[in-house]
């Protein structure tokens, strides 16, 4: 099917489909496009010069711009721990060679965490006290209790 096709849906004649993208995208000549917000379901393949470059491009994206999560697909056990490390300084969440879906909230369904509250875009941890309690507020009614008449005073 081509870019301007779009399949046909009896049963909802007014359906809008969008079909899965997946983009080559250079390192440094489209930095402004990755580092861009989109809506899924958009990927991204950045060509690097190498790993090192590329564990680069993480660190720098995630810490400048922000990252929910981040993926990994690698063969070697040094690639992967330099990842993980890459992650971690970086604070965003990572995957790690999935061969399913990727959970962009990956700990949300199990915690009170959205993100990590560790980069610009992962910024809602609901356990960061400045998530929390900017969110509260603290009221009183009081009353003055009245004066029993007969008050046994020693």
């Amino acid at each position: 099917m081509s870019p301007d096709q779009h399949p046909d849906f009896p049963d909802h004649p007014d359906a809008v489909v969008r079909t899965p993208l997946v983009a080559q995208l250079d390192a440094e000549a489209d930095e402004k496009t990755y580092t861009s917000e989109w809506f899924g379901p958009v990927s991204f393949v950045i060509a690097t010069d190498d790993t090192a470059h590329s564990l680069r491009v993480l660190h720098d994206t995630v810490r400048r711009h922000g990252a929910l999560t981040a993926c990994v697909y690698a063969t070697g056990e040094d690639v992967l721990a330099a990842a993980r490390a890459t992650a971690l300084e970086a604070g965003v969440h990572l995957s790690e060679n999935l061969t399913g879906d990727v959970f962009p909230n990956q700990s949300a369904a199990f915690s009170d965490f959205h993100g990590t509250s560790a980069n610009p875009a992962a910024n809602a941890t609901l356990t960061d006290p400045a998530f929390v309690t900017g969110r509260f507020a603290v009221l009183q009614s009081r009353r003055h209790a009245p004066a029993e008449e007969h008050a046994d005073v020693r």
